[in-house]
């Protein structure tokens, strides 16, 4: 029997992954990207990895919800399994996620309440907890005494996307993809990648670009670029167990801890397709949130500034879609960590002509 032979454009966070599951399943991969695979400047290294299906609900509808409680079941398998190839371990955690507000803030505490009682599912209301002082200082005790009482999400969880993407580079590396780093798809056709200097003959394209592809999506349906920038700190006086939500009047911040006291910050989400670097606006802004969750984040040493294009169709939703003899995968805009699992795992199955984990 013939193996199939299928090619992936782009090596970010779907690209990646898919590849890695295709040559799971015996398939020859060839893998193009127009960066080295350890760029920093990508979407896929730009994010807090925070996997908050419920969180995410107040701001996204029931396809990503569904998708994000998929991805759920997905990510523990997927990480054990990438372990068996004898990677380095993939920081993860599912220790739930807490929600608070400062005093003048709590309105907007209060909203996100109201809209996820509204838009939960019945049976994962239970998964929304409210807590007093007492019992959030039990749950987290670096913000005792910070904060009245906030939510606790049950059940959502992070992971180390540096290193999920690193792991994955080395196992698809053992498992013989043919990549094509610092080479450029200029156009993705049916049966073919279109590089400058050469195409390469496939069975199956791929179009994994995110925001690269944008020229190749119709004009019903447009792929756009929406800003977003991270701040990553070092701060050996906080310790917290699980990603903390500070909501705001204008903008909600996030805090992802990850191992040896450091923390991925975020908020900003900005209608624009610059993808320069970050501004000082978005700089005060993170690091003055920051400070006020915890005043010892003041003597944080900054390790990185990043900002990048997330790939947004209008909907929101991640698509995964057959045109004109393409596959193509993209529109994971925010969601991404939190939707790439399912997603990944409806575009293999259909691939490999096998039925989803949904259908069985």
């Amino acid at each position: 029997m013939t193996t199939l032979h299928i090619g992936i454009a782009g090596a970010g966070l779907a690209g990646r992954t898919l590849a890695w599951r295709l040559l799971r399943a015996g398939c020859r991969v060839s893998l193009f990207d127009s960066r080295q695979r350890d760029a920093l400047d990508t979407a896929s290294m730009t994010a807090a990895a925070m996997l908050s299906p419920l969180a995410e609900l107040a701001v996204s509808d029931d396809a990503v919800f569904a998708l994000g409680q998929r991805s759920m079941v997905l990510w523990p398998r997927w990480i054990a399994e990438l372990a068996e190839g004898g990677s380095e371990p993939v920081y993860f955690r599912q220790k739930g996620t807490l929600v608070v507000a400062h005093a003048p803030d709590q309105s907007s505490l209060e909203h996100f309440t109201r809209l996820l009682q509204h838009k939960l599912p019945e049976s994962c209301r239970t998964q929304v907890h409210t807590l007093d002082a007492a019992a959030l200082a039990a749950q987290e005790p670096a913000l005792a005494g910070r904060f009245g009482g906030g939510l606790f999400l049950d059940g959502e969880g992070q992971l180390a996307n540096d290193q999920w993407m690193a792991a994955l580079a080395l196992e698809i590396d053992r498992l013989g993809v043919q990549w094509h780093e610092g080479q450029a798809v200029e156009k993705v056709e049916e049966g073919r990648m279109v590089c400058a200097d050469a195409s390469y003959a496939v069975d199956v394209a791929v179009d994994a670009r995110g925001v690269g592809s944008k020229a190749q999506w119709p004009s019903a349906n447009p792929l756009r670029g929406v800003r977003g920038e991270v701040l990553r700190v070092e701060c050996p006086g906080v310790t917290l167990q699980r990603p903390v939500r500070l909501m705001h009047p204008r903008y909600a911040l996030y805090v992802a801890p990850r191992p040896d006291h450091q923390f991925v910050v975020g908020a900003t989400e900005l209608e624009s397709e610059d993808n320069g670097p970050v501004t000082l606006r978005s700089t005060l802004e993170l690091g003055s949130a920051l400070y006020s969750l915890h005043p010892a984040f003041g003597e944080a040493r900054v390790l990185r500034l990043s900002a990048a294009l997330r790939p947004a169709l209008d909907d929101h939703r991640p698509a995964v879609v057959l045109r004109g003899g393409v596959w193509h995968i993209n529109g994971l805009y925010r969601h991404g960590y939190l939707c790439a699992p399912a997603v990944v795992d409806e575009l293999a199955h259909k691939l490999l002509g096998t039925q989803s984990m949904e259908e069985t």
